[in-house]
């Protein structure tokens, strides 16, 4: 039988720490797909509680602590990317950063091709240097294609080279709907991004380098007496601490954005938008939406008891059995009575029981939530009792049927 906390959680339980729309609503074309066929801007997305209008002509939501996808809109479709392109060129650096293979304060030298690049721009000074650390400004807040460039030259080699380098890390972080061909996000019929795997990118860039994200809530930065601030509007609203805008005439306004209110943190990424006005609009509503409509519950500690599972010839009657992590769920808020929690083991386990060993499964279900699965795991070890031990054991379920 369940615990009462888990008689409680299962009338509680609505999204599991996972991807709700990814599993019940995901595409089942997973190729690419024509431009044609992407949703109409006017057409809603799709959300755990049901339609939810955008303008955007794709969208995409997610719970960056436990990874569920709050509101989806042509999530997996191939789109122009634009300057969200650059989320890929900064990880490349600050991954380098992170090795010790570059410093902030080394001179980077800068190229004619660089110093030429058109569109948004840092004006870096031709066949002069710039420090690493004012290129991440001008390529995070001024989105400075140039900036860009220059860094890419100094990493890979040349910009075709580091280009290799973005593909190849966009494959080991699971990207599937990911190609570049530059590391600015100029146009180019073959560059492509999904709304998920920007998110995606945009969470490896927030976990995996703390250290340098503090740069994306700038909101203003100068170089050489020229002083430009971030695109991002919610950024500059103080509602966000990052991350990218972009804008091409293929793919319209875009916008990835990251917000952190008390210890929930949301990731948006919004493209296909036709003003300025209308992503910063759009944005903000959004974020909103999904702080107001959902909440993390933690349900479960890792060292939490889930269960006491019966032991057959063990040195103990029952083991009791933990789910060996912290466990922590998505939730609308105020819904009630949309999941079931199961436990599932075959009882009685036979001794020895190692502490650690599989020994059954949590599975959360439900209309709406996201199949979960979590192995419930011995919290102790229970020997095998000695040979009289045993004996009478075997005995006493002879003589008794227990």
């Amino acid at each position: 039988m369940l615990t009462r906390r888990l008689g409680l959680l299962a009338s509680a339980l609505v999204i599991g720490a996972g991807s709700a729309l990814a599993q019940s609503k995901r595409p089942s074309a997973h190729g690419r797909k024509a431009k044609g066929d992407a949703a109409p801007a006017g057409d809603p997305a799709d959300t755990p509680l049901g339609p939810v209008d955008t303008t955007a002509r794709w969208a995409y939501m997610q719970d960056f602590n436990t990874g569920a996808s709050l509101l989806e809109k042509q999530p997996d479709e191939e789109m122009p990317p634009s300057s969200m392109t650059k989320l890929m060129t900064i990880y490349l650096v600050y991954d380098r950063l992170k090795q010790g293979r570059m410093k902030l304060d080394d001179e980077l030298p800068v190229s004619e091709k660089a110093w030429r690049m058109q569109g948004s721009k840092m004006f870096v000074p031709v066949g002069g240097s710039v420090k690493v650390e004012d290129l991440i400004r001008g390529v995070i807040v001024q989105s400075g294609n140039d900036a860009a460039i220059v860094l890419a030259e100094a990493i890979g080699g040349s910009e075709e080279q580091f280009v290799e380098q973005m593909n190849a890390k966009a494959k080991q972080l699971g990207l599937t709907h990911t190609f570049f061909k530059n590391c600015t996000g100029w146009p180019d019929p073959e560059q492509h991004m999904s709304c998920r795997d920007i998110a995606t990118l945009a969470g490896h860039i927030i976990r995996d380098f703390p250290e340098y994200y503090h740069y994306d809530a700038e909101k203003t930065f100068r170089y050489d007496g020229i002083e430009q601030g971030n695109r991002n509007p919610m950024v500059q609203k103080g509602t966000a601490d990052g991350l990218k805008t972009g804008h091409t005439d293929a793919g319209g306004y875009g916008l990835v954005a990251s917000s952190k209110r008390n210890d929930r943190r949301l990731i948006l990424v919004l493209n296909g938008l036709e003003s300025m006005h209308q992503r910063a609009e759009e944005s903000e509503r959004l974020m909103d939406w999904g702080f107001f409509n959902f909440e993390d519950v933690m349900l479960f500690s890792a060292g939490d008891v889930i269960e006491h599972v019966p032991v057959w010839l063990g040195t103990e009657p029952a083991v009791p059995v933990v789910a060996g992590r912290d466990l922590t769920v998505t939730m609308p808020r105020n819904w009630r009575k949309k999941a079931s929690v199961k436990l599932s083991y075959d009882a009685p386990l036979t001794a020895p029981v190692g502490k650690g060993d599989t020994v059954g499964q949590l599975t959360l279900t439900g209309d709406g939530v996201p199949h979960l699965d979590v192995p419930l795991l011995a919290a102790v070890d229970v020997p095998r009792l000695g040979l009289p031990g045993r004996a009478m054991a075997v005995l006493s379920k002879y003589v008794t049927g227990t």
